[in-house]
């Protein structure tokens, strides 16, 4: 006989992420410095103890937030590399449109998620989190030249960099050109 799963739980689990979805919304439309234990409660439409109960700490949440970014992109991620695969695309158009994904109808989580991993960069006990993303990338991605992976990674960080500073998301077509030449063999 199985054991009965614990619906408290399961609830406070439930909770949890309900809180974590909260801090990246406020994230989203007031930056890192809007979020206070008070700010996420109210956005969850829970009570202020049960953020302070679930996240001692706000880099708790924070940090907790940045790993919850980091899992659904590396998911993200991952489906995007199974369709490549399952079509026997060299990747290009796929990545592309994940860009454009992220700077049009995302663009607020992605803006979020910069700002939590340049927040990183300020607070040491959050850049485990913030390299979280890469690692998990990393080894999903099959990659024989290091170097060229790694220039990979820092184009297309650059291109979510300026296309968030455009005053017009680029397109999935505009960015297709510099995915392939950032995926063209060297």
């Amino acid at each position: 006989m199985q054991p009965q799963p614990d619906g408290r739980k399961a609830r406070g689990e439930k909770r949890r992420a309900e809180i974590i979805a909260a801090a990246l919304r406020v994230i989203e439309r007031d930056g890192v410095a809007g979020v206070t234990h008070r700010t996420v409660a109210a956005e969850a439409g829970v009570p202020t103890t049960s953020t302070t109960y679930h996240f001692a700490g706000l880099d708790d949440l924070l940090m907790a937030t940045l790993i919850s970014c980091a899992r659904d992109m590396a998911t993200e991620v991952y489906w995007m590399i199974d369709r490549a695969r399952s079509r026997g695309s060299g990747g290009a158009a796929e990545v592309a449109n994940l860009l454009a994904e992220a700077l049009g109808p995302q663009r607020g989580r992605t803006m979020a998620e910069y700002e939590l991993y340049l927040l990183a960069s300020r607070r040491p006990e959050l850049r485990p989190a913030a390299r979280r993303w890469l690692d998990v990338l990393t080894s999903m991605v099959r990659h024989d030249d290091e170097i060229a992976f790694r220039v990979f990674l820092a184009g297309i960080d650059g291109l979510l960099i300026q296309g968030l500073i455009d005053d017009e998301p680029p397109t999935a077509e505009e960015l297709r050109p510099v995915v392939d030449y950032l995926l063209k063999p060297r």
